[in-house]
Formats: structure tokens, sequence, C-alpha cells
């Protein structure tokens, strides 16, 4: 009896042991955030703040209609799972390391790495936006990716600043920034990510946090952080206590704008008449479900907000990579190009890797040879 005991008491010791060290592996996920009362001091003359609550507003409340929910069970548990709408084999890519990049970055050149992960070359600067190589989860098992992403984090060329547009773990990647944390690169984000950044070993005068409207100088390049419908958050206790954004990235000849994450209301018209026209709009296009009806686009509002914004060219970001909204893998990209095709809009559309000049170098529909669910 006294050997069954000590064995009993050995496992619950390594139980405890492992379980501590899950709970501390999830806290460092979760990051820092500011207490309320330094939001309050902070943000509380912003008309997009409520001291009341501790949060920041979205330009419209996001309705949540379960009934609605098409696809399948919304759950969570549906993220630790193997999705069945991934597809059946591999994305076409180009696998890279960082000596597959120029040393000096292009005036005009992208790289599509999935979901919303994208490097732009603008004016000789390097531009990361939300960089996420592995999972979307605060464990590696949650929410896993379709398929390897066609560089690891380690092969990253020299970036001049990582841009991000809001704190979800599809968007803001613990890991990443700890490896990038000491390289002297500069950091956008928007109000409140800061102290994540800074939990995560990022000097704070690298970090710059912009609010609505607010700009930002880098160079030859003026980057302004602009309004969204959407919602920030990394666990149920820090929903909207930091602020997202979308972006418009204005170069010596070239105008820019990344949606980010975002219902589609009046504000993208608003946007489009004070910074458009947009050269190229980089255009989050899944995520979309009836269930949550203003918190992602639709593919009919994809279109529309090309319009709104006046933009030339259509790269597609925030797809082919996480199953967010229960819909099969390839329907958003398929439904949005057949839609710009009707509207005559001009979509940029590389495999993985693939370095393009948006508007130069030819892409194609690669997705619709690919056998998937």
């Amino acid at each position: 009896m006294r050997k069954i005991f000590k064995v009993a008491l050995w496992v619950l010791i390594v139980l405890l042991i492992f379980a501590g060290g899950i709970a501390l592996y999830v806290k460092d996920q979760l990051g820092s955030i500011d207490s309320l009362e330094e939001r309050n001091v902070k943000y509380g003359g912003l008309n997009y703040y409520s001291t009341e609550t501790g949060e920041f507003i979205s330009p419209e409340k996001l309705p949540h209609y379960p009934e609605r929910t098409t696809g399948g069970d919304p759950g969570f548990s549906r993220f630790f799972k193997t999705s069945p709408y991934a597809p059946e084999t591999p994305f076409p890519k180009k696998m890279l390391t960082k000596n597959e990049f120029s040393k000096t970055p292009a005036d005009f050149a992208t790289y599509w790495f999935g979901h919303s992960t994208v490097i732009l070359e603008l004016d000789g600067k390097r531009i990361l936006f939300d960089p996420v190589f592995k999972n979307a989860g605060p464990l590696p098992i949650i929410t896993r990716r379709y398929d390897i992403s066609p560089l690891k984090r380690e092969e990253l060329p020299k970036i001049d600043l990582v841009i991000i547009t809001h704190d979800h773990y599809d968007h803001l990647e613990t890991a990443t920034i700890k490896y990038l944390a000491d390289k002297g690169i500069e950091f956008l984000v928007p109000l409140g990510v800061g102290a994540r950044l800074e939990g995560w070993g990022v000097p704070k005068k690298n970090i710059t946090e912009l609010g609505w409207e607010q700009e930002m100088i880098f160079d030859s390049i003026t980057i302004t952080a602009l309004p969204g419908i959407h919602y920030s958050g990394r666990s149920n206790s820090d929903r909207n206590q930091t602020l997202w954004a979308s972006y418009a990235i204005k170069g010596k000849e070239k105008n820019i704008f990344n949606s980010g994450d975002t219902g589609y209301g009046k504000h993208l018209k608003g946007i489009g008449e004070k910074y458009g026209p947009f050269d190229l709009a980089f255009v989050e296009i899944d995520g979309w479900n009836n269930g949550w009806p203003l918190t992602h686009l639709f593919p009919d509002q994809v279109i529309q907000l090309c319009k709104d914004m006046n933009t030339k060219l259509l790269f597609p970001t925030h797809w082919g990579t996480f199953d967010l909204a229960l819909h099969p893998w390839n329907e958003s990209i398929q439904m949005v190009a057949d839609r710009a095709a009707e509207n005559d809009i001009e979509m940029v559309t590389p495999i993985l890797g693939e370095k393009v000049i948006p508007g130069v170098t030819p892409t194609s529909n690669w997705w619709i040879t690919l056998s998937g669910k």
C-alpha cells in the first residue's frame, strides 16, 4: 500500500509540474497589458475608448447570431482538431531562406507567406506585416496551419519595420516577436499592443503606438493608422483592451492600403476619399460567416471595398492558412476571384513565398487545380 501511495504521489507531482509549465507557457503567450488605470489615463480622451468599460469601441457594434452560423459547430473545441475543410494536398510554394532575398529591398515588391503575413518592399525598406509562421493559438495544438510556411522565422531577411494590425493570435505570434526583439527593428502597433511587445523583449524605444488617424514617418514612407470594425484580445478577459487598425502606407510613388481585419462599413468610403486612390490594397477575404456578419468581409464586400478605395490592384490576404470560419479553404478566394473578374478588378495572387511586383509580375488562379475538400 505504501508503495502504491508513493507512486501516486510522484504521478501527482509530475502532473502538477506539467500543468504549471503549461500555465506559464500560456501566460507568456498572452503577453502583458496595461492596467485599467493606465489605459484610462492614456486613452480617456479618445472618442473610440470608454473609461467606463476600459475598452476600445468599434465604429459599429459586432453582432453575433449563433443560430445563423453556417458550416458546422463553431465551438472552441474545433480549433484542436484537423479541419474538415482543409486541402488534401500541399500548396504550391517557393521555399525561401534569407540568402534568396536581395541585400537592398526593392522600391516595390511583395511576398505572401500565408494568411496576413506579408513582406512589402517599398522605397528600399522591407516591411513585415502580422508575422505568424506556425499555429494561431496559445498552444501549438490549437488552430494549426493547413500547410507549412514557405519561410521559417529564423530565415527572415533583414527587416526594417514590423507592422501589427491587432493582437489576435493569427496576426501576432509570440515566438516571432521574441525572435525579432533584439535585432534593432522598429515596430508599429495600435494603441495598447506595445505592452505585449515590451513583455516579449522589444525595447520600448523601438515601439511606436498609433491611434486612428495618427501617423508615423518612416524615412520616405508615411504610415497612417485607420479605423476598422473588429475587436481585439488574446483571452476571455482582455477583449478590446488594445486597439486594432487598418493602415494607409504612402511611399514616394506608391500608395498602399492594408485592411487588417474589418467588417464592411461607411468608414471604408471615408478612408478611400481621404487617403486614396491606392495602387495596391491588401484585403482580408476570409473569416466571414452569417453568425458574425460584421467581424470580417464577405466576398461581395471585398469588391465594394476596392471600389471605395479606388484601388488599382487587389491582393487577397487572410485566407488559405487557418480554418477560422467553417467553410472550405478555397471558397473565399474563388468567390472573390469571380466577383473581381465581373467588376474588372485585377488581383495579385502569388503562390506562397513568391516574390512579385504587383501589376507587373503575372500571377495565376493556382488554387483551382489543387484538390481540396
